[in-house]
């Protein structure tokens, strides 16, 4: 990894859930640890989540979904991103996740699944550890 450079997150909120007040409170934890982050903002579409992660070089996709629409968010997303190129990037999602959902996101490529209790702290060590 370059320690002269910030390790970028986008952080997404994907599909139609409306609840982000726990995707601003990581970003803010995140952005105190020292990362770059881009918040990209409510209702967002697979194919904009991959097109704002080139456009921001980001070496972090991360995803917060608290709607229960995450598994088919990222069975539309994985495609996309490793068509994109995006593949080698560190792929993490947050929220509302059932126990029983876990393995199938990791089978979709998302290293870290940070269900809605996990510590900042967690986090934060996850990325350092695993980001490209």
């Amino acid at each position: 990894m370059n320690f002269d450079k910030r390790i970028k997150v986008v952080l997404a909120k994907p599909g139609l859930d409306g609840h982000d007040q726990g995707a601003k409170v990581v970003a803010r934890a995140l952005m105190d640890a020292g990362f770059e982050v881009i918040y990209t903002g409510l209702r967002q579409t697979p194919e904009a989540i991959v097109r704002i992660s080139l456009d921001e070089d980001a070496d972090v996709i991360a995803l917060s979904s608290m709607a229960g629409s995450h598994l088919p968010i990222c069975g539309k997303l994985k495609p996309l991103l490793e068509q994109a190129g995006l593949g080698d990037k560190l792929w993490i999602i947050g929220g509302n996740l059932p126990a029983q959902d876990h393995d199938a996101l990791r089978a979709l490529g998302f290293k870290g699944i940070f269900p809605s209790s996990s510590r900042f702290e967690d986090i934060v060590n996850f990325i350092r550890k695993h980001a490209p």
